[in-house]
């Protein structure tokens, strides 16, 4: 067991989680007419709670964690997930009312570190809260919060984040992954050739702006096999690029290139499966361009293109919330001893109860 792993797990963070004034505040939780869950993200950057119901985020409140130089450290996010995780739970059952159902927490993909600091806070607030506790996949949860925030019923989803970039459609009680990265996540691949060329953490969103301002397009490595894409490839050619290149031009054609080998196996998908909805989760999905790029391939199959607002498209407690809210509702339950993390969590290894 790693010395971190003691530290934020110990009796301190246990005693700003289950002490007396969670065991007043929240004393006798009881049944409603509607559900009320408690959702708790922390697989990275991003250490968020939330409370929804059917209808309606009741309550959120987030603290980012933010590296002072370079990418995500895992152990310093998971420090900085254990000591503001009391504050961020507190603050979101004082705005959203103390009766909730049950407690939500990511049991993975993720960084160790930061899974193993969430799950212990739930686990906490489940056992003082005198709740069920329920393990959800984080990939899952960007593709239901989608559903939920828009008007898709059935539809193919890209899901495009920092280290997870996949195609994914539900079929015969399990989503399943129709292409996905060989390497590495199309957010990771955009902060690297961020931090290569200078620009602060996280780059994705520099790489977009800087993109508008571009005056022409350069051929970069184009890699689709199959139903799968690469981009570490694609990354290295865009670094080596800029030694002879303007940096917006770069960047315009490092966005260009991978957004549309994203696009073309979401649009085999959508042929393989004959589905008529497209939705776009994650955070990187928040990018203009790639919403743009979708567009327009929906707009010519005829077929119907869903983005949900931008505060539900980068990891937040809502999400976490909502499909814990889902598989409450089914029945579904995390024991204790099953509520191990696991760092590597598929969204096809999760059996889908709730559809």
């Amino acid at each position: 067991m790693s010395l971190l792993y003691v530290k934020i797990t110990e009796k301190p963070l246990a005693l700003k989680i289950c002490d007396t004034y969670f065991r007043n505040y929240c004393h006798g939780v009881r049944e409603n007419h509607m559900s009320k869950i408690l959702g708790l993200e922390g697989t990275a950057w991003n250490l968020s709670a939330a409370i929804v119901d059917e209808n309606e985020v009741i309550a959120e409140t987030t603290a980012t964690y933010k590296p002072a130089t370079g990418g995500i450290h895992p152990r310093e996010a998971a420090q900085h997930h254990a000591n503001n995780v009391s504050d961020v739970v507190m603050k979101t059952l004082e705005k959203g009312g103390r009766n909730v159902n049950a407690v939500a927490f990511s049991q993975g993909p993720g960084l160790g570190p930061c899974l193993r600091t969430v799950a212990t806070a739930a686990r906490a607030l489940a056992l003082t809260l005198d709740v069920p506790l329920i393990g959800v996949n984080h990939c899952i949860a960007h593709v239901e919060v989608g559903i939920w925030r828009t008007a898709a019923r059935d539809p193919v989803t890209l899901y495009v984040s920092g280290a997870n970039s996949q195609v994914l459609a539900y079929r015969k009680g399990r989503y399943r992954v129709f292409g996905e990265t060989l390497d590495i996540g199309i957010g990771n691949a955009l902060d690297k050739f961020g931090r290569f060329a200078g620009l602060a953490h996280p780059g994705g969103p520099k790489v977009e702006e800087l993109a508008k301002k571009a005056a022409r397009y350069i051929p970069l490595p184009y890699t689709v096999k199959g139903m799968d894409f690469s981009f570490s490839g694609l990354t290295t050619a865009a670094q080596e690029s800029l030694k002879k290149n303007d940096l917006p031009d770069v960047c315009h054609s490092f966005q260009e290139t991978a957004f549309a080998m994203l696009v073309e196996v979401t649009e085999r998908a959508v042929a393989h499966t004959e589905k008529k909805e497209v939705l776009l989760a994650g955070g990187v999905g928040a990018n203009t361009r790639l919403q743009e790029m979708l567009r327009i391939m929906c707009e010519d199959r005829g077929i119907r293109f869903y983005v949900p607002e931008k505060r539900f498209m980068g990891d937040n407690g809502a999400m976490i919330a909502y499909l814990g809210l889902l598989m409450y509702r089914a029945g579904y339950r995390t024991a204790l001893s099953d509520s191990r993390v696991n760092p590597n969590y598929r969204p096809d290894d999760a059996e889908v109860v709730w559809r």
